[in-house]
């Protein structure tokens, strides 16, 4: 079973991602375990680490993928590391749901 890097909280989810940028192309990598053992959602952008340009390709990335405006997605912490967090606006049950189909996680606490 694979765990999934998003925690609930009252207005959406946050997530939690390790964003690869300069890829190729955009796209997901799947879900992996970090060290201390939390699920971490692996993604990559084909865009440069350069005045942000990044982290915009990956809101709207992530935005795309389930569905949500670009304001929807906003960056939490991580704006300079690989690591990052976003915070997702909406009902916290649908976005899991979208959520674990996008990358195939088994939904919180699995």
């Amino acid at each position: 079973m694979t765990q999934c890097p998003f925690t609930p909280c009252a207005d959406g989810l946050i997530l939690a991602v390790r964003l690869t940028p300069r890829a190729g192309r955009t796209g997901l990598d799947g879900v992996r375990t970090e060290p201390d053992g939390r699920p971490i959602l692996c993604l990559r952008v084909a865009a440069p680490p350069v005045e942000g340009a990044a982290n915009a390709a990956l809101t709207a990335f992530v935005a795309k993928s389930l569905g949500l405006r670009k304001s929807e997605v906003t960056l939490v912490s991580g704006e300079t590391a690989r690591t990052k967090r976003l915070h997702l606006s909406g009902d916290p049950q649908a976005l899991a749901a979208r959520a674990t189909a996008w990358f195939g996680g088994d939904g919180p606490g699995s």
